[in-house]
């Protein structure tokens, strides 16, 4: 379409066209001059940023148009959608909450490069020139009272945000940090650097997979003859907790993925300290309390739908001593990524759509999840971009012998380069669902540990653990570490639990059935009240 169609379309949609009411006759509208047309473009696009898109009217939520050099560009979202102003792109109906607004509300900056400075040391100027202390800046509170101080907040802009590594400051055990992706802590030779490998689940533990977990890890063993271990990210609702108890009993680590799990993936991209307090540490009071951990081991939390929470999500886990995050995504490269600490500004781009990584310096480990090469053959060329859940890594149903070529491909581009522990993320169901795809992954399973002395199948804590007192692999089959809970033999706590029948005030109308080993609550916990005692 034209810019001069365009435009005309644009003057008849407002009503006006060469100072007139537009007649429209028999769906044809009356073009206007060219310079009309350029007169009104360049008026509607005066105060427009580049690339932004807006409403004409509010007849249609699904119509927005956009100016460029060539003109007014115009954009018509599928039926079922319409055109969400906030985020830019076309969405769910339900989701989109400005079909009153024609464009997207203007975000003041505050002045931070000027060529004299307007405010005295330790203050900065907000966008309307009122000085403020500087350390209310992107703290996640408007304190200016245009909202400036939280308007540019990204990693480059926050003027609190993360200093550059610097490696002569930053020392395991407590801080690991890089600048460059080859390094490796202590500078080890990879060769003499073990290969983990981090197997994680997330979501709900219960009888739907239960089964699963021990045909994946009974009788599988490491190179120091301890049960391989995984990590478990458990969500609240539906979850056993009687089996979570045994699954911890056996070794494996258990970490918090939200009681909650909001389906609305904006909620933990802006989510307050508070809410995810109540989510995160929360879930933790949860777990230890129905699943009865009492060794402080719950220290470790991912993200629903891998959504980072910004400087929020980092604060609460340090004010309530969660060690390690793993949510944040970093893209696919070669070699990959190392785990590091937040004292220092993260090693990569905040990759994804609309995501919120922090900007600021945190005493938190993070667990970063290295997206894994898709490509059915990695030597040849191939735009394709990486993945993070195993099970969002197939626009299609692989074939055994498809995944695992995949399962090999991205073992060898982590044990071939710096030996980055490597990163199998799943939702059960895509193992539970396909027996082939399973077998394939038992028989990788099985082959990787046969073949490699120098492999082991660890927690996410048991990472940190070496990270922080790095040894050669020859060292390990004596690992005091990696010993815990080596080979747990024995019946469960309890067969079963309780299958506590209740339900609160915070979902109403809803019975949910909570088993667990302890005692029933009174009610079923929930955000305000994790001990379900019936109060909040």
């Amino acid at each position: 379409m034209t810019s001069i169609r365009v435009a005309a379309l644009a003057l008849a949609l407002l009503g006006i066209a060469s100072g007139e009411i537009v007649k429209r006759q028999a769906a044809t509208v009356s073009e206007p001059t060219e310079d009309e047309a350029d007169a009104f473009t360049k008026e509607l696009c005066r105060d427009k940023g580049a690339g932004e898109w807006f409403r004409l009217d509010l007849n249609d939520c699904r119509d927005v148009i956009q100016c460029t050099e060539a003109g007014l560009q115009a954009l018509r979202c599928p039926h079922g959608l319409a055109f969400n102003l906030e985020l830019q792109t076309c969405d769910w109906k339900d989701n989109v909450k400005n079909c009153n607004q024609k464009e997207k509300k203007k975000v003041v900056k505050p002045l931070l490069n000027t060529v004299e400075p307007l405010c005295q040391d330790s203050y900065l100027a907000c966008g309307d020139g009122t000085c403020m202390e500087r350390h209310f800046f992107c703290d996640g509170e408007q304190n200016c009272s245009d909202g400036s101080d939280e308007s540019a907040c990204d990693i480059k802009s926050d003027p609190n945000s993360a200093p550059i590594c610097n490696p002569d400051e930053c020392r395991i055990p407590d801080c690991f940090c890089f600048n460059d992706a080859s390094e490796i802590p202590n500078n080890m030779n990879p060769r003499d650097v073990p290969q983990m490998i981090t197997i994680t689940f997330d979501d709900a533990i219960n009888i739907e997979n239960i089964d699963l977990y021990q045909i994946i890890f009974d009788n599988r063993f490491n190179p120091n003859q301890c049960t391989i271990k995984s990590t478990f990210f458990v969500s609240h609702k539906y979850t056993n907790y009687s089996a979570v108890q045994d699954m911890h009993r056996l070794g494996h680590e258990i970490a918090i993925h939200s009681i909650s799990h909001s389906n609305n993936e904006t909620f933990w991209t802006k989510a307050s300290l508070d809410e995810w307090e109540r989510e995160m540490a929360g879930a933790r009071v949860i777990v230890e309390r129905f699943a009865n951990i009492t060794d402080s081991s719950v220290i470790g939390l991912r993200a629903p739908y891998l959504r980072v929470g910004g400087n929020n999500q980092f604060s609460m886990m340090e004010k309530n001593a969660f060690l390690y995050d793993s949510t944040m995504t970093a893209p696919l490269q070669n070699p990959p990524l190392w785990p590091y600490t937040l004292y220092y500004r993260m090693p990569h781009t905040c990759h994804g759509n609309l995501q919120n990584c922090p900007t600021r310096s945190f005493a938190v480990w993070e667990m970063v999840m290295n997206e894994m090469d898709r490509r059915e053959e990695p030597t040849i060329e191939e735009e394709l971009p990486g993945c993070a859940m195993v099970d969002s890594c197939f626009s299609n149903k692989p074939t055994a012998d498809q995944f695992y070529k995949f399962l090999v491909n991205n073992f060898d581009r982590h044990y071939n380069t710096n030996r980055a522990p490597m990163g199998l993320y799943f939702h059960s169901a895509f193992l539970k669902n396909d027996p082939e795809i399973l077998d394939a992954f038992l028989f990788w399973l099985d082959e990787t540990l046969a073949n490699n002395p120098d492999v082991y199948f660890v927690t996410m804590t048991q990472v940190i653990q070496w990270m922080q007192d790095p040894q050669p692999v020859s060292n390990l089959k004596n690992y005091e570490p990696w010993k815990e809970r080596c080979n747990v033999a024995g019946p469960p706590y309890c067969y079963g639990g309780t299958n506590c029948e209740l339900n609160t005030d915070e979902l109403p109308s809803e019975t949910l059935r909570l088993a667990t080993c302890m005692r029933c609550p009174n009610r079923y916990p929930w955000l305000l009240d994790p001990l379900g005692e019936g109060y909040f």
